[in-house]
């Protein structure tokens, strides 16, 4: 006999198949919860990272590979380069000659100790007066000194060349028979004389080679990279052994005339220069060609030379005397 309510239909039994349906749900339901907080987990996790990396030191950027210096010039090279800028310029200058005015050793001897600390433009326009005075040593030694100092005052530092002067010429009178000597070790021992000064006599006067290293052929050298002394005596010693000996005097008077009309000191005329593609230090001055035209002095750009009286080759304008315009 049955304990149920008689009138109560029996609830069926849940078969195993019911139960093992229900059970796949409420584990599939489980696992998308799961999920659902893995996901957020994992949504969470690249926020996070990137704080952190905020908050991380930046590395620092990779180091650029070094720049390799250029190929430094072998003596060979400079030596070619050197000659080839000396042939250049033979094109360029060649009616270069001394730019003081003088007609025999003497007085081109005086005329170049009044060149010191000034242009030779001055000294041209100087001598005439001088030498009507005193044609000789021996005129010149007898001088008194506060007439001579008047004569030569526009060369500037006038009291110390008139010493030099007076100096030199008794020694030209008492020791060389009123001659200019014409070996250096003799012209050397002259008041006044330096080795530059020796050796533009001895090269312009005499025919005897020389490099005249003055403040536009030092600065030149320098320039070209020929050598980076700069003692007038080891510069010359190194330019002596780059070219033969009879270049020296023609070459001593380009690289001055090419300094005085176009490498000028502060402010080059490179975009004018004709010796540019073989110049290391090409960039230094003004590098645009209408610019740089400009900036040429003497018959470069077209204005009266230095010599009041030039060689007959000489493309440019005869200087006006002292007084003259």
């Amino acid at each position: 006999m049955s304990s149920s309510n008689p009138g109560k239909p029996a609830e069926p039994a849940k078969s195993a198949a019911a139960r093992t349906a229900a059970t796949p749900r409420k584990a599939a339901g489980t696992k998308t919860a799961s999920s659902r907080k893995a996901a957020g987990t994992k949504a969470a996790t690249p926020r996070k990272a990137l704080s952190a990396r905020a908050k991380a030191p930046a590395k620092a950027p990779a180091k650029a590979a070094p720049v390799k210096a250029p190929k430094a010039e072998s003596h060979l090279a400079m030596v070619r380069r050197a000659r080839r800028i000396n042939r250049e310029l033979a094109e360029v200058y060649p009616y270069a000659h001394p730019e003081l005015d003088f007609r025999n050793p003497f007085e081109l001897l005086v005329a170049t100790v009044l060149s010191a600390q000034t242009t030779d433009l001055r000294v041209n326009q100087t001598t005439p007066a001088l030498f009507a005075a005193y044609p000789t040593p021996e005129d010149m030694a007898a001088a008194a000194p506060e007439e001579m100092e008047e004569i030569i005052r526009p060369t500037g530092f006038f009291r110390a060349k008139t010493k030099s002067l007076l100096g030199l010429s008794a020694a030209l009178r008492d020791e060389f028979g009123g001659e200019v000597p014409g070996r250096l070790e003799d012209l050397v021992k002259l008041p006044g004389v330096g080795r530059k000064t020796a050796n533009v006599v001895l090269g312009n006067a005499f025919g005897v080679p020389g490099i005249t290293v003055d403040t536009h052929f030092g600065r030149l050298v320098r320039r070209w990279k020929w050598t980076d002394e700069e003692d007038p005596v080891k510069v010359e010693a190194v330019v002596a052994g780059i070219f033969p000996k009879s270049e020296w005097t023609m070459l001593s008077h380009r690289v001055i005339f090419h300094g005085r009309r176009v490498c000028h000191a502060r402010k080059p005329a490179c975009g004018a220069c004709p010796i540019a593609p073989l110049c290391p230090s090409y960039g230094e001055g003004e590098t645009d060609p209408e610019k740089a035209r400009k900036l040429l002095k003497y018959e470069m750009g077209g204005y009266p030379g230095q010599r009041l009286s030039p060689p007959a080759d000489y493309p440019g304008r005869p200087a006006p005397p002292l007084g003259a315009g």
